[in-house]
């Protein structure tokens, strides 16, 4: 899967959390807080996007994340080095 894939599927599993931003422009830089999502929203997109890529690992690991363009990158540096 390529990171781009990823991006998408951290904008799609972002958009079924809060179905508001549905057919908005999603940007590398966007910022999940900004965009409206609270903690548990943020804690919910994170899993739904470990789940659907199979993927394992202490949430403590995505703590330097700063955006969802961040997040994908994170995602896919796991993906590809499992």
């Amino acid at each position: 899967m390529t990171a781009q894939e990823v991006f998408e599927l951290v904008v799609k599993h972002t958009c079924q959390v809060l179905p508001e931003l549905e057919g908005r422009t999603f940007y590398p830089t966007d910022q999940l807080k900004d965009l409206g999502a609270n903690s548990l929203d943020r804690v919910e997109i994170v899993m739904m996007t470990m789940e659907a890529l199979r993927l394992k690992f202490d949430l403590v690991e995505l703590g330097h994340v700063q955006n969802i363009g961040g997040l994908a990158e994170a995602f896919h540096a796991k993906l590809t080095a499992a």
